[in-house]
């Protein structure tokens, strides 16, 4: 895979259609936290303009940015497996506009529907293979400059 998925052009038109029922639209300013790792996971988002930060707290005073998201992305899986808590932080890095879906409503239209269950899970599955892909040549990358560089 060499481009990012965007979950509502990825799916089929009477999914996507069915899928947007549920949405409603919403908005952060520039530096408002979206959600707390940890955090009950109970709804996400497809932003539409604007970008978001995800982050990790790898301190008790220390955040660090694993992912930048923007325009057509898909903010948030946990929802979708249990136990339902954020794997991460986000934060608005400018003004943000986005699509929210209350994940039960999602999960309980998926079971509803086993084929619109079956493609949206399928697309949220190609969504975190390429952020895995991204994530580690990113890794890769840090591992090759640290390793050149003089001690």
């Amino acid at each position: 895979m060499t481009n990012a998925t965007r979950l509502l052009t990825a799916l089929p038109h009477e999914h996507r259609e069915r899928l947007m029922t549920l949405a409603r639209e919403v908005s952060f300013e520039e530096d408002q936290r979206i959600f707390e790792e940890g955090h009950i996971a109970d709804r996400f988002w497809v932003v539409r303009s604007g970008a978001v930060s995800l982050d990790q707290q790898v301190t008790e005073h220390k955040r660090v940015t694993v992912a930048s998201l923007g325009a057509g992305d898909l903010l948030g899986w946990s929802w979708l497996f249990p136990p339902h808590q954020w794997d991460f932080g986000a934060e608005a890095f400018s003004t943000v506009r986005a699509y929210e879906f209350d994940a039960q409503a999602v999960r309980n239209l998926c079971e509803a529907d086993p084929a619109l269950g079956m493609t949206l899970i399928r697309t949220v599955a190609e969504i975190l293979a390429y952020r895995l892909g991204a994530t580690r040549a990113k890794l890769m990358e840090q591992y090759t400059i640290h390793r050149t560089q003089p001690i």
